[in-house]
């Protein structure tokens, strides 16, 4: 997903945009789920913007090995919520918006700053941008429905409840399919289109709306 060794200089900007991206991302899923009344998450000490709670040691690992890796996944209990269908798919949406959010807060910031006139050191320029970019690319990858992915857990909430247990009986060939479309070269015909189209799109629409609210 990452390509850090055709990016070597990125390395400690795309470490660091991970490791906020990562830490907000689930802090939203583990959040959103204990304001509808599932403490699971809470309790397992996931209700925390400590990245050692969210980071999974061989996803974090594997994203410097193989520039693909994840963090680690929110145990979530729908028994808890009393409108399992709409608390659920709040729940998987509430991580993917986070990193959109970021995106949005962080280019504002980028916008203001240029606008205003004042000189960034390239340091803060690049680790800015590639806050941008990555959080964009992991707001779009994980809606993407496919399992284990958000956007997979929304369809599946979305979904009438007599096609529900259909999904779950595939979900395991899904998984399959996804790290066959993500991690081998057919990624250059799905993902990488995607991230080609969609995430430049995303960009644009954020910056045109910053310069609204700016004025510009």
């Amino acid at each position: 997903m990452f390509s850090l060794f055709n990016q070597p200089e990125q390395i400690v900007y795309i470490s660091i945009t991970l490791l906020v991206a990562f830490t907000l991302h689930e802090f939203a899923h583990a959040y959103v789920a204990w304001k509808f009344g599932d403490p699971t998450a809470k309790n397992q000490g996931r209700l925390t913007f400590n990245p050692l709670k969210h980071l999974d040691p061989i996803g974090t690992i594997l994203i410097f090995i193989i520039g693909f890796g994840w963090a680690k996944p929110v145990p979530v209990n729908r028994f808890y919520f009393k409108r399992p269908r709409l608390a659920g798919v709040l729940v998987s949406i509430a991580g993917p918006l986070t990193n959109l959010l970021i995106a949005f807060a962080v280019q504002g910031v980028y916008i203001a700053l240029v606008v205003s006139g004042v000189q960034m050191p390239a340091f803060v320029s690049g680790l800015l941008m590639t806050m941008v970019g990555l959080n964009i690319v992991l707001f779009v990858f994980n809606l993407i429905p496919l399992p284990p992915l958000d956007g997979y857990r929304i369809i599946e909430d979305l979904v009438p409840g007599r096609i529900r247990p259909k999904l779950t009986q595939y979900e395991q060939y899904g998984g399959i399919l996804f790290l066959i479309i993500a991690i081998t070269p057919l990624s250059s015909y799905t993902i990488t289109p995607l991230f080609n189209t969609v995430v430049p799109a995303v960009r644009d629409t954020i910056t045109m709306f910053i310069a609204l609210l700016l004025g510009l």
